[in-house]
């Protein structure tokens, strides 16, 4: 009786046994493979792959690397199963740089694995000793589970820290362009952060209630989904973005019709549009206008939304703005000066008598359509009709600085 209590115990023994020495004679036989199992990986990859094929050949030595070692540790796992869930992470990845997540996205990865696994798998006849096939094909299938969490794992690390770094760089590009030093490394810092779109546009409004992380990435989303770059932070109660204007958008109205859907993140207020720029090394002029134009943009309640900094040239001027002031002089008063006398003398009278034709018409004893026709002079070379109340207003305020620029020269 005792003997046949025993039987099954012996018999599971044994079947251990020659499990320890099948496992034994696969790991020989694949620790000899090891190289040409590695090389046979790379060249199908070559071979199915046409993003591997198109990368550096730094990159392919990497990605072939990679491979190489998750071969090394398949057979070192499968040699010791006791050591329990393989470290892939360390043992595979670990071989690699962290620059390479940048270049190998998480499903090509997934293809690259899938390509080692199925040389391995086609081979699973020659490679396994006489009755371990199945001992090794299941092997190959958990470890091809483990290296597939170990992946996204891998990359949803990478790109928190990514996401962590770019979220500091670009509130590094921000406070250059806003203080107009470092001009020499912006270029390089938006080509970290992916920056190659011109021309170069900067946004402003306030952040108001919202919350600051919402509103920067509800903007980073739409302007992508739009087909910008776009770079945003915050500033105090200020939110800025930086936008590199798709090229689906061309000629004068690009600005505005990249701004318009943006307008609407911002905090409540005026949101004002910088200038374009030709690209991010001088994005600071944009950046600048626009910030002077949020300072002096409630000097005038009715203005648009969003609205260009060059339209509240005024405002900033009256604000302190030297840059605003020395282009309503260059760009309104000095073109009117240079077209002569009559067109600056009929204008100053004409704001001078209240916007009235027929008063300025007898106060320079000419007929009132001499005075039409000077006035539509006035509104072809500075683009402000002086009829209009907000063109008075800006040919008003050009005239002034311009007499009292020419008084300090």
């Amino acid at each position: 009786m005792s003997t046949d209590s025993t039987e099954p115990t012996d018999s599971a023994g044994h079947r251990a046994a020659d499990d320890d020495a099948v496992r034994a004679a696969t790991v020989q036989r694949l620790e000899r493979a090891m190289g040409e199992l590695g090389t046979a990986a790379v060249a199908r990859m070559e071979n199915r792959l046409s993003w591997f094929r198109r990368m550096s050949a730094e990159d392919r030595s990497w990605v072939g690397l990679v491979a190489q070692s998750g071969v090394a540790a398949f057979v070192e796992w499968f040699k010791s199963p006791e050591r329990g869930r393989p470290a892939i992470a360390v043992e595979v990845f670990g071989t690699a740089p962290r620059e390479l997540t940048r270049s190998v996205s998480l499903q090509q990865t997934v293809d690259m694995v899938r390509v080692v696994i199925d040389v391995v798998e086609s081979q699973v006849d020659d490679l396994a000793a006489p009755g371990g096939e199945q001992q090794l094909r299941e092997a190959v299938l958990q470890y091809t589970r483990e290296v597939a969490f170990s992946s996204a794992k891998v990359y949803a690390r990478a790109a928190e820290a990514r996401g962590a770094w770019d979220a500091r760089l670009e509130a590094l590009v921000v406070d250059a362009l806003l203080h107009g030093d470092r001009e020499e490394g912006l270029q390089t810092w938006g080509s970290a952060l992916g920056w190659s779109r011109t021309p170069v546009m900067a946004l402003a409004g306030s952040l108001g209630e919202q919350d600051s992380e919402s509103t920067l990435e509800d903007l980073r989303s739409a302007a992508r989904r739009a087909g910008h770059d776009v770079l945003a932070g915050v500033q105090g109660e200020r939110v800025i973005a930086v936008i590199g204007i798709s090229e689906k958008l061309s000629g004068d109205a690009a600005v505005l019709t990249a701004s318009e859907p943006l307008a609407g993140l911002f905090g409540p207020g005026p949101v004002v549009v910088g200038p374009a720029v030709s690209d991010l090394r001088v994005a600071n002029r944009s950046v600048r206008a626009a910030v002077s134009g949020l300072r002096a943009a409630v000097a005038w309640p009715d203005a648009p939304r969003p609205v260009r900094a060059e339209d509240l040239l005024p405002e900033r001027s009256l604000e302190g703005d030297t840059a605003a002031r020395r282009q309503l002089v260059e760009e309104v008063y000095l073109p009117l000066r240079n077209a002569g006398s009559p067109l600056l003398d009929t204008l100053s009278v004409y704001l001078e008598h209240a916007s009235s034709l027929e008063s300025t018409a007898r106060m320079l004893f000419v007929h009132a359509n001499t005075v039409r026709y000077r006035l539509s002079r006035i509104a072809e070379l500075t683009g402000h009709a002086p009829g209009d109340g907000r063109g008075s207003f800006v040919l008003r305020i050009a005239i002034t600085l311009g007499r009292l620029s020419e008084r300090r020269e």
